[in-house]
C-alpha cells in the first residue's frame, strides 16, 4: 500500500529525518511524505510520530498502486 500524508508547513531536513521510510517534497507551504505502508499498524505508528512531532496533518490518503 502507498499513502500519502501532508502537514502544514515546510519540514526541515533535521525533521524528516523522523521518517527514514518516506520520501518528502515541500510544496504550496506544505511538506508531503508518501512511500509504502507495510500495515495499519505502520500507517498508525508514522500519524503518532506526527502527532508525538506537533506537525499538523492536512491529509493522509492511500494512493493507487
Amino acid at each position: 500500500m502507498r499513502y500519502e500524508i501532508r502537514v502544514d508547513g515546510h519540514m526541515s531536513d533535521t525533521l524528516a529525518e523522523a521518517f527514514p521510510e518516506l520520501d518528502r517534497v515541500n510544496m504550496s507551504g506544505q511538506t508531503v511524505l508518501f512511500g509504502s505502508v507495510i500495515d495499519e499498524a505502520q500507517l498508525f505508528g508514522l500519524l503518532a510520530r506526527c502527532q508525538s512531532l506537533g506537525l499538523h496533518v492536512v491529509e493522509m490518503r492511500r494512493m493507487p498502486e
